[in-house]
């Protein structure tokens, strides 16, 4: 049995999303120990969580494409 390029999209799209799943609830947790520690307030959450959500994003690219 081979594998189907329908079968190979659905892969690449739920690996996509389990990154994205992934990388939000890391993005959160490091903005939650932010505020819990003090360095961040949490009226200043979406403005923090927007860079460090985008700098969580770029690590995880990078690291995918030294791995392939």
């Amino acid at each position: 049995m081979s594998d189907t390029p329908d079968k190979n999209k659905t892969v690449e799209y739920d690996l996509r999303l389990k990154e994205a799943e992934l990388t939000l609830r890391a993005s959160k947790e490091i903005v939650a120990k932010f505020i819990e520690t003090g360095r961040v307030s949490p009226t200043s959450f979406e403005e923090v969580f927007s860079r460090v959500f985008e700098a969580v994003t770029k690590a995880v690219s990078s690291h995918i494409n030294r791995s392939s």
